[in-house]
């Protein structure tokens, strides 16, 4: 068993969506311990969204289904796609999965660029159609920088719970065991998590 962590290190320099809060990290010595005070966006990182997100009502990140978010998933390449992945980069590549993590040019990136690879409206409807349960993308959104909302809605009105900005770089094209883990934050719209791959097939 091969054990591959595509969560993004969460330091203060780690890139953020504009608009949102950057990080800031305060550590104070007590003497006898070590303790850190943390001031960040709860889409800060690799993170979660929950449904209330951008419904603004309905489930929030403490009460996803967690199912949702662990179990067998797979890692589709569209480095190819450039910056926007259609319903054609995804047709035939979805058969018999719920989750699905989309590996961009993206990863690795650690500079917020405007231009980086999105979902189109059409992609979302195909994988909501196939009654996907999870999908992720290592880019800062699963929608595009001049976006109106649509992707997201249309997942997330279908129960499917997204995680954006992975870091697939050390992942291949392939079928893992996905856990992605937010914190428990009550009645939140999304929370920073740690997201790694269980390769059953390979070695530690």
């Amino acid at each position: 068993m091969r054990i591959i962590d595509i969560t993004r290190p969460l330091s203060q320099d780690i890139l953020t969506y504009p608009g949102d809060t950057s990080p800031v990290f305060r550590q104070a010595d007590r003497g006898r311990y070590l303790i850190t005070d943390l001031h960040m966006s709860t889409h800060t990182g690799t993170h979660i969204d929950a449904p209330v997100h951008y419904l603004k009502t309905g489930t929030t990140i403490d009460t996803i289904p967690l199912s949702h978010v662990m179990g067998t998933c797979r890692v589709v390449d569209v480095t190819h796609a450039g910056t926007s992945i259609t319903s054609n980069h995804l047709k035939g590549r979805l058969d018999g999965i719920t989750r699905l993590l989309l590996k961009t040019s993206f990863s690795g990136t650690d500079r917020f660029d405007e231009i980086y690879p999105s979902l189109t409206a059409d992609a979302a409807r195909l994988i909501t159609g196939c009654g996907m349960k999870c999908v992720g993308i290592d880019s800062p959104s699963i929608e595009s920088y001049d976006c109106d909302g649509t992707v997201h809605r249309e997942l997330l009105s279908r129960g499917c719970i997204i995680i954006e900005l992975l870091d697939l770089s050390e992942a291949e094209e392939g079928d893992y065991t996905l856990v992605a883990l937010p914190l428990r934050l009550t009645g939140l719209d999304g929370s920073p998590a740690r997201v790694v791959l269980i390769d059953n097939n390979g070695c530690e």
